[in-house]
């Protein structure tokens, strides 16, 4: 059995935060107001999914530790959260602005 293959078919459909210390109040509310719980049918915001101080809470699963240059992305239509490691991001196939 092989590992299944994933990506995106468009390269806007992630909104992307990357934790350094230059992290406005205004961004990481704009983040966190964009993560949504995905077992509600009405796929309501969950409030405090992301902090400045690195934890991102993944709706029904569970904390994250976000570290510096990690990038934390969330789909924008759906509002699932996806943690990119710092080292997956500077050496793996990810596109980021």
């Amino acid at each position: 059995m092989a590992l299944l293959t994933g990506g995106t078919t468009a390269t806007t459909s992630l909104e992307a935060l990357k934790m350094t210390g230059a992290m406005t109040p205004a961004n990481i509310a704009l983040f966190a107001e964009a993560v949504k719980d995905d077992l509600d049918p009405a796929h309501p915001i969950w409030p405090g999914a992301f902090s400045q101080v690195g934890q991102l809470f993944v709706p029904n699963r569970g904390w994250l530790k976000v570290l510096p240059g990690d990038y934390v992305m969330v789909d924008a239509t759906t509002g699932w959260p996806i943690l990119v490691s710092a080292n997956a991001i500077a050496n793996g196939p990810w596109v980021h602005s």
